[in-house]
């Protein structure tokens, strides 16, 4: 099992910029990938980016050019670096964790990122 605690949400107008963090109770480097994904109020979660454990990674089409996934696995941590935000960005964005031979999704908390107009 893992425990995921992302941190990094926030207000801010658009054409802004936020990181956000998700830290890892364990070693990461040996997940199968680990993503973000993004919940509006009434509307189904949807994936925002993957990075798998080889270094591959996925983007929604809507995010692509504006949003970067990394990872540093010294610190158990994914990034995602999100710039040029729009409001249709706002959303509780989750971290996802996928593990295991018997692949187990593991989730985060959730953070609020708003993005004002």
């Amino acid at each position: 099992q893992v425990q995921l605690v992302e941190s990094g949400g926030g207000l801010v107008q658009a054409g802004g910029s936020l990181r956000l963090s998700c830290l890892a109770s364990r070693s990461i480097s040996m997940f199968n990938a680990m993503g973000w994904y993004r919940r509006v109020p009434g509307k189904q979660r949807e994936l925002v980016a993957t990075i798998r454990r080889g270094g591959n990674t996925n983007y929604a089409d809507s995010v692509k050019g504006r949003f970067t996934i990394s990872r540093d696995n010294a610190k158990n941590t994914v990034y995602l670096q999100m710039i040029s935000l729009k409001p249709e960005d706002t959303a509780v964005y989750y971290c996802n964790a996928n593990l295991g031979l018997v692949p187990t999704d593991y989730w985060g908390q959730g953070t609020q990122v708003t993005v004002s107009s």
